[in-house]
């Protein structure tokens, strides 16, 4: 499970990109489920799989942390089950500004593993009730998003992914990326999702039809 901390720094002008969204809310999602699952552990419930928690570094620059770790993981790639990313959950993008915020894309979760997809829709159901948008999983979405975030490096590799967004808005990747624009009720709610969806995976025998 992670997020990339990296963000554009500042330009030739001096302008500071923040990047709260892009991607603080993902990293701070990244941290707060880590909390989350040691508070279980802790309290003798913890999964049955171990989780991985990690911070990326150069998504910005092409996907170079993740791609790094796929490359030097900490456990073998053949133990690793699932990959779990968080980046961009704290907004409201342009799609749904005027309709319901509570919503979440989850990205690629049936490319690799019908089981993946149907655990997080089952959880939401069960458990958030957010509308699931997968407009990014049509092939022919010009955005292309499912190849451009840190799970892809994991997919790549065959190992079922997802990734969690909240989607586009007009400050991504400017300096009004600030965070006081988070909705952080509403990122609460998303980083629910994940958990759950975290909790199934990490208990369950390994997802079928990996390939």
């Amino acid at each position: 499970m992670g997020g990339h901390y990296d963000h554009d720094g500042k330009d030739s002008k001096g302008n500071i990109f923040f990047g709260a969204d892009d991607n603080a809310s993902g990293t701070t999602a990244v941290l707060e489920l880590a909390r989350s699952f040691s508070r279980a552990k802790a309290a003798g419930n913890g999964p049955r799989r171990s989780i991985l928690f990690i911070a990326y570094a150069a998504e910005e620059k092409g996907l170079l942390g993740s791609k790094f770790y796929t490359e030097n993981p900490v456990f073998p790639l053949a133990n690793t089950v699932a990959c779990i990313n968080i980046d961009m959950i704290g907004r409201v993008d342009d799609k749904h500004l005027k309709g319901n915020h509570d919503y979440i894309h989850a990205i690629g979760s049936d490319k690799l593993s019908s089981e993946l997809y149907q655990i997080n829709k089952d959880e939401n159901e069960k458990n958030t009730k957010l509308e699931i948008d997968y407009m990014y999983d049509n092939p022919k979405d010009p955005m292309r998003l499912y190849y451009r975030s840190d799970h892809y490096n994991f997919a790549k590799k065959g190992i079922p992914s997802i990734f969690y967004f909240s989607g586009l808005h007009p400050d991504y990747h400017t300096p009004a990326d600030t965070y006081d624009r988070i909705d952080f009720p509403l990122m609460v709610k998303r980083e629910k999702l994940v958990f759950f969806t975290a909790w199934q995976i990490a208990n369950r025998k390994p997802l079928g039809n990996r390939h």
